[in-house]
């Protein structure tokens, strides 16, 4: 961005509160949004756009993961075990992006995006499909099982925690996609939970939430010591992203989240070409 302007300045805040109302309800970090936002309308260099998504990033997960652990929607046994691996790859990211020209890390950015459109498409539209039913807690108990109390269901659920040793590994995957691409690691971390380890939707956005403000700060950090990352605008855009994340905690009690992962599915999409595009 060559001028900082009161038009920009507006822009970034109305944005910020955007992502930060997406990232927030859908435990992602936004991101996967930001992103391509300051690098294809506000012209910020590749790094240094990471390096202010992880800064947002941080600020999202401190304004809800609280709140989430209080309700007990976020599952802090869980989130521990696989927040040690993220914040390894995460480092091993930051450290990693360093090395490569960003063009590559725009051409990453945007492969990463069309299996991941398609996963939240075919997830939202699955779960439109079963709508209504509460996930049922099957399979031997472990230590991670839990359970939490849906407003939009006005039931309890409880669930149990499976495979959690691949988990930790494509944790670890995550954590580094977090630090090369500034995404949060939500993006993987969710649909782990969700279809892998068998946590419901909302309990796996929350414990997202929780994860992602760990590793991003460590690899927000590498990013510090590089001098990469843009104060005056991340300031602003962490204004924004502090606001829509509290009507995120809104929108993820009350609301269900199904339509909204076929919205996300569509905007990662055209997010996707569009850096695909600009990278080729």
């Amino acid at each position: 961005m060559t001028e900082f302007t009161a038009f920009n300045f507006s822009l970034l805040l109305l944005f910020g509160a955007f992502v930060g109302l997406l990232g927030s309800a859908l435990g992602v970090g936004g991101g996967i949004f930001m992103v391509p936002f300051l690098v294809l309308a506000l012209k910020l260099p590749i790094h240094q756009a990471v390096a202010a998504s992880l800064v947002a990033i941080v600020a999202t997960s401190s304004a809800v993961a609280a709140v989430n652990v209080e309700r007990g929607l976020a599952n802090i046994r869980l989130g521990i075990t696989l927040e040690v691996t993220t914040a390894l790859g995460s480092i091993a990211g930051a450290l990693l992006a360093s090395r490569i020209p960003g063009g590559t890390v725009q051409l990453l950015f945007a492969l990463m995006l069309f299996p991941v459109s398609i996963l939240m498409f075919l997830k939202g539209r699955g779960s439109l499909k079963r709508r209504g039913t509460p996930a049922a807690a099957d399979g031997a108990a472990t230590s991670f099982d839990s359970g939490f109390f849906d407003p939009a269901l006005e039931a309890h659920t409880r669930y149990r925690v499976r495979n959690m040793a691949p988990a930790s590994f494509v944790s670890f995957f995550a954590g580094s996609l977090s630090g090369l691409l500034g995404i949060g690691g939500g993006i993987v971390q969710v649909p782990v939970m969700n279809l892998l380890c068998g946590v419901p939707m909302k309990a796996a956005a929350a414990t997202s939430n929780f994860i992602i403000g760990v590793s991003a700060a460590a690899s927000a950090y590498v990013y510090f010591r590089k001098g990469l990352i843009p104060f005056e605008l991340t300031a602003v855009m962490v204004a924004g992203v502090l606001l829509g994340s509290f009507l995120g905690i809104y929108a993820l009690y009350r609301a269900r989240s199904e339509k909204l992962q076929l919205v996300f599915s569509a905007l990662t999409l055209l997010v996707g070409v569009k850096m695909l595009m600009r990278a080729m």
